[in-house]
Parts: structure tokens; C-alpha cells; sequence
């Protein structure tokens, strides 16, 4: 929205020396020292946490509102509101006397002058530390930290990936994504080499930062999210012309389908669609009229809620009713549903929006099937997870039943066979860590970070899986290839 607040609230000189050192997006609150969601006041360069951390910065422009009753303001005191901040991360401007974000600037441009110095402090920042961290390893010996079988120590294939800072969310998708593209794939490769030192993703990291303003910094982010935008920037690559489209753009409505049947995204297909891609089927139903309309989406992965009945089941040995399974979350995903008020469906034969029925189903299923349970979702104030587990076969899911036409698949193209995982361990999205388990030439490995460890089966399905790869069965012998 355009703030008309800026003239008498954006203070600060772009290149203050009162600002904090080190990189922004890991600056303290001044008040509970958190480094989670930073904001900096623009009027006074002070720093404090966002409103779904402990609510300082909001706290610093109600404070700032208070009459001063001792004593007369001064003019300068009078036009300083301490209205308007800017979040650490990702650089967007909030005023508080407009409750919404900010998108006009100063006649001087100031808020743009403090945006780009901040980047530029972020990125300072960035190298210093990458240049620290690569004199580590030079000076360190070789890590010891090698596989363990049956109490003695072997040198195994796989390799881990070296924390840099909350980037487990980043080990945890590489880990399980054995499908930018140059980094991607010197990453990929250097993670079955079977090296005895950890390998450090920096450069790909750097990238990331660089293509991906979202997840700069070091705070903790969503594994599912960076999934996404990695995939869809990659997508973008592969085309061969990335102009820093962002992710709405990818996968908006002239997204098509090509006579072939494939899946296109943005209206290309690439290896990312041709690996991930599926296609659904969105059937709207006027509960009026009975005018149906269809709409054919393609999409990379499926969001699975977690139905209600089965979000107090926090363990498959719990007792008190039955656990809940894939196929209960791909039921709910597909069943037919009748949409709510606040989703009415535009009806084109009654010309007005109507209450509605609305059912999916697949159209076409991509060669690796990624699903991602629900595990977050938000209340009032805060983001919660769902720690129900959910059981997931190993071998064999059969996503027949799913199908728009089954008559027309083969009898082993809608069988799939599990290849990864991917595990949060904690009670909330800003915090908590994330490990992946994946299986190569037969066994199956857990992946936490810089260490990995051989595991067995009956560890993998206890697992409380965030995101589940399915490999198409047929194409299971060139799995390793894609």
C-alpha cells in the first residue's frame, strides 16, 4: 500500500553507523536478545523482534506514541514517529499506523538507500564468513565421523553436508534429491563420492542467496518451501533464460498442456517436469445449476492434509483409535468436498457465486511423486505443527484408485516404491531441525547434516515423515540416472 507516513518517520542516514554489526538478518533484539525476525526501526536505527517472536518492535512504536507529560516535545521529537521498520531478512517495509506493508518510498529514496545498504552488510557479512569457514577446513584434519556397522568403522558412498548456520532445512532437500543447475549438480555428485570429510555446499548456498532473497540469512526455514523454490528456479534455468521470475509467476493460470500429454510449467517442459511433473484434474460442481467446470493444474508435489480425527495420534504404538496412513491423507486430498462460504464458486451460467462441490483427481503421475504433509498451519498468532504419525508403505503404493482414467495405465505405472524422507524434529517451523533418510543401491541411509549413518527399514517407517519421494517402479532401474 502507499504510506503516507514515510515523510515523518524515515530518519535515518542509509549508512548509519548506529546500526548493529554483523549481518542483518541474524541482528538481536535489544530488548530479549532474539535473533529471530529482526526488524530495524527507520526512524532510530534500533533493532527488535517481529510481532510472532516476543512483539518488541511493535512494543518500540507504541511506546513512541506515549505523550511526553513532564515536559514539552521538541519539533524534531514531534515529527519522529517510529512508525515505519523494515524486516532484516527480507528487506519489506511495515508501517504500524497502517497495519499493512509498504510499497511507495521518500521523494529521496531513502527506504530503497536502506534497503541496499543492508544487502550489501548481508552479503559482507556472507563472505567474511565463508572466507573463515574455508580457513577451518584447510587447518582441520580429515572428519571422523565414518560409518558404524555392527560396533566397527567403514568407509561407506555417501557424504555428508556441513551446516552452515540453521541450513539444515537446504541438507535436508539436497539429501533427499538424488534428480543454480551447475552448483546442483557439483552438490548431487560430491554426495555419493563416499568422501570421509563432510562436504560444505557453500557455493550453492551463495547461489541460493543470491536467486532466492527468502532464504538469506541463517535463521531457520521451511525444508517444504525451499523444496519448491529450488525446483521452480531450476525449472527457470533450465529453459535457459532465468530473469528472476518469482514462484507466482511459474505457476500462473496460462500454465498448459502440450498435445503429448506432458507436463508444462509456465508453458515449457523441462527435466524438473519431466521427473517431478504430474497434472490434476480440479472438477467445480454449482450446487445450484449443476454447471460443472474443469481445470487441468500441473504441479511438481502434493499437499496432504492431516485429517482432524487423527491429529491427537502423536505415535504408531499409541492406543485410543486407529493410526492414521498415507492413503487416509491422499483420500482426504481427493474426496469430494463441499467448498465453505468463504470460497464460493463463481458460477458463469448463473452469473453470481454459488455454494459449490470440488474434487481432484490425477490426471497424470510423475516418475517421482513427492508428497508433503501438512505438518503446519496457522492459529490466531502462531504457526503450529501437527505431530501425528502418519504411517507410509516402504514398497508397493499403488495410486491407481487416484486416477482420472485407470483403464489406460499400465499395471505397474501406478506403483510406487519409497527413496526418501524428510524428518523435522522439533515443535515449531522457525525452530526445530531437519534429517532426511534415503535409500542407495539398497540401503538405506540417514542423513543428519555433516553425518550419515546406516539405518535399517523398520527406523525409516517410524520416522514422522514431513515430505515422502515415491519412485515409479518401472522406472526404478534408472532412478540412479535421474
Amino acid at each position: 500500500m502507499e504510506c503516507p507516513h514515510l515523510s515523518s518517520s524515515v530518519c535515518i542516514a542509509p549508512d548509519s553507523t548506529k546500526f548493529p554489526n554483523g549481518s542483518p538478518s541474524s541482528w538481536c533484539c535489544s530488548v530479549c536478545r532474539s535473533n529471530k525476525s529482526p526488524w530495524v526501526c527507520l526512524t532510530c536505527s534500533s533493532v527488535h523482534c517481529g510481532r510472532y517472536v516476543n512483539g518488541h518492535a511493535k512494543k518500540h512504536y507504541e511506546d513512541a506514541q506515549i505523550p511526553l507529560t513532564n515536559h514539552k516535545k521538541s519539533e524534531k521529537q514531534e515529527k519522529a514517529q517510529h512508525t515505519v521498520c523494515m524486516d532484516c531478512s527480507s528487506y519489506s517495509t511495515y508501517c504500524y499506523r497502517c497495519d499493512d506493508f509498504v510499497v511507495n518510498d521518500t521523494k529521496l529514496g531513502l527506504v530503497q538507500k536502506v534497503r541496499e545498504h543492508l544487502q550489501n552488510l548481508e552479503n559482507s557479512a556472507f563472505t567474511a564468513d565463508r572466507h573463515r569457514k574455508r580457513k577451518l577446513l584447510e587447518i582441520s584434519s580429515l572428519n571422523s565421523k565414518l560409518l558404524k556397522v555392527n560396533g566397527s568403522t567403514t568407509a561407506i558412498c555417501a557424504t555428508g553436508l556441513r551446516n552452515l548456520g540453521n541450513t539444515c532445512f537446504m541438507n535436508a532437500i539436497l539429501q533427499s534429491l538424488r534428480s543454480l543447475v551447475e552448483e546442483f549438480r557439483k552438490t548431487l555428485c560430491a554426495l555419493w563420492q563416499g568422501s570421509q570429510t563432510a562436504f560444505s555446499p557453500e557455493s550453492l548456498f551463495y547461489v541460493v542467496w543470491k536467486i532466492m532473497p527468502n532464504f538469506r540469512g541463517y535463521q531457520q526455514q521451511d525444508a517444504h518451501e525451499f523444496m519448491r523454490y529450488l525446483l521452480d528456479h531450476l525449472h527457470l534455468e533450465l529453459q535457459g533464460g532465468f530473469n528472476g521470475v518469482s514462484r507466482s509467476a511459474i505457476l500462473q493460470e496460462n500454465s498448459t498442456l502440450s498435445a503429448s500429454n506432458k507436463c508444462c510449467i509456465n508453458g515449457a517442459s523441462t527435466v524438473v517436469t519431466a521427473i517431478f511433473g504430474g497434472i490434476l484434474q480440479n472438477e467445480v460442481n454449482c450446487l445450484i445449476c449443476g454447471t460443472e467446470s474443469r481445470k487441468f493444474d500441473p504441479f511438481l508435489d502434493l499437499s496432504l492434509d492431516i485429517p482432524n480425527q487423527f491429529r491427537s495420534k502423536r505415535s504408531k504404538n499409541q492406543e485410543n483409535g486407529p493410526v492414521c496412513s498415507l492413503r487416509d491423507c491422499l483420500h482426504s486430498f481427493t474426496d469430494l468436498e463441499e467448498l465453505d462460504e468463504t470460497e464460493l464458486y463463481m458460477c458463469h451460467k448463473c452469473k453470481k457465486k454459488q455454494k459449490s462441490t470440488k474434487k481432484f483427481w490425477i490426471q497424470k503421475l510423475p516418475k517421482v511423486l513427492c508428497l508433503h504433509l501438512k505438518r503446519f498451519h496457522w492459529t490466531a498468532y502462531l504457526r503450529n505443527k501437527v505431530d501425528t504419525y502418519v504411517e507410509f508403505p516402504l514398497r508397493g503404493l499403488d495410486m491407481k484408485c487416484y486416477l482420472l482414467e485407470p483403464e489406460n495405465s499400465g499395471p505397474e505405472s501406478c506403483l510406487y516404491d519409497l527413496a526418501a524422507v524428510v524428518v523435522h524434529h522439533g515443535s515449531g517451523v522457525g525452530s526445530g531441525h531437519y534429517t532426511a533418510y534415503a535409500t542407495h543401491e539398497g540401503r538405506w541411509f540417514h542423513f543428519n547434516d555433516s553425518t550419515v549413518t546406516l539405518t535399517d527399514e523398520e527406523t525409516v517407517v517410524k520416522a514422522k515423515a514431513y515430505i515422502l519421494f515415491y519412485v515409479e517402479c518401472q522406472a526404478r532401474a534408472g532412478s540412479d540416472k535421474l
